[in-house]
């Protein structure tokens, strides 16, 4: 399921994740954090602005209706964020508020062609690798990585199949008859944090840290390119 085409129809709508910085969820934030085991005001603080700065060039990959990107834009007043998505995002990202620091994409592959190489110090998504096979995964990471500086970092939230066992299926909001079907037919294939490591590795990325620990439901990777 988890197909180009299956994408783009299924997140036509532009998915939001709410207020990811205000200090109380709202109600759409607290939905999503219930279900991902974790704070998504935590996860941006942990995991994003310690690999940027007020002067970063950040990619983002599924950018949606902009919940992190708005995020991300306010701790890089003199840099500027790329978004790529199979949807056109401009409507409700809006870049031409932002003086030339949003550039959004909308692309039909996964191949970042539309990306300079060497241009990127950190590379952000999700809500989106979770949604793809491995061999998808593999496809974007592989693109991605001569995308960025040399080392530049990535992070990425993904599916824990070890860990969605663990914090409850009902809880984490992902069917249980998902363990029955192929990861052809399902939203949330198969994935863990020995698979994401292997892959990332095999590519030429580096594994700084394969699981940041801040989902219970989901891992979170971080990746530097080598010098």
């Amino acid at each position: 399921m988890p197909t180009i085409n299956w994408l783009k129809k299924e997140f036509y709508y532009g998915y939001s994740s709410g207020n990811i910085l205000s200090l109380i969820p709202d109600r759409r934030r607290r939905n999503d954090e219930q279900k991902s085991g974790g704070s998504y005001r935590r996860v941006f603080y942990r995991a994003i602005l310690p690999h940027i700065t007020t002067k970063s060039v950040v990619l983002e990959l599924g950018p949606g209706s902009g919940s992190w990107s708005r995020a991300i834009l306010k701790y890089i007043p003199n840099g500027k964020l790329l978004t790529v998505d199979f949807q056109n995002v401009t409507e409700w990202l809006q870049p031409q508020n932002y003086q030339g620091r949003l550039e959004c994409y909308q692309v039909n592959d996964r191949t970042f062609s539309c990306i300079e190489d060497n241009s990127i110090d950190f590379f952000w998504s999700f809500g989106v690798l979770c949604h793809n096979n491995i061999e998808h995964i593999q496809e974007i990471l592989a693109h991605a990585l001569p995308k960025i500086k040399p080392q530049g970092f990535a992070c990425h939230q993904y599916g824990d199949w070890n860990k969605l066992e663990i914090f409850g299926w009902k809880k984490g909001g992902v069917p249980l008859n998902f363990k029955e079907t192929s990861d052809d037919e399902i939203w949330w294939p198969r994935n863990s944090k020995s698979t994401m490591k292997q892959i990332a590795e095999d590519i030429g990325w580096s594994v700084i840290d394969g699981d940041l620990g801040l989902l219970k439901r989901d891992g979170i990777i971080l990746l530097q390119r080598p010098q």
